[in-house]
């Protein structure tokens, strides 16, 4: 009786460690892929990250665009994981114009040396040096 309870016991431990976590992150997988919406930004298994343009239901296919004006096809199983979720132009707020924002930019360039004035010291020490 022991000898048949202790094999019984081997594989229900293996069943709760090894393969039910398995099936949970399967579940996991498919939920996310399966609530895929235009506009998310995605990584794929490959780990191209891109933004999905249009999806395919009818042949389970997902449209990601790369950069603006090109796209390529995957099958929906090849997302590996969400980035962020989709952005709506009704969630985006700017909160600096772009005037002020320009001009923020124009005085943080000036505020910082330029890296030609610095060259000719770094030259002259390296001169010095050897």
């Amino acid at each position: 009786m022991d000898l048949l309870l202790l094999p019984l016991l081997l594989i229900a431990v293996f069943y709760f460690l090894l393969i039910r976590p398995q099936q949970k992150q399967r579940r996991q997988m498919a939920e996310m892929q399966r609530e895929l919406a235009v506009g998310s930004k995605v990584m794929t298994t490959a780990g191209l990250i891109a933004t999905v343009a249009a999806i395919n239901e009818e042949d389970d296919q997902v449209e990601l665009e790369v950069s603006p004006g090109v796209t390529n096809v995957y099958v929906r199983r090849a997302i590996a994981r969400v980035i962020d979720s989709p952005v709506t132009d009704d969630e985006i707020s700017v909160d600096t114009p772009e005037g002020e924002a320009d001009e923020a930019m124009a005085e943080a360039d000036d505020a910082t040396p330029d890296a030609a004035e610095k060259k000719p010291e770094n030259q002259a020490n390296d001169a010095e040096s050897r």
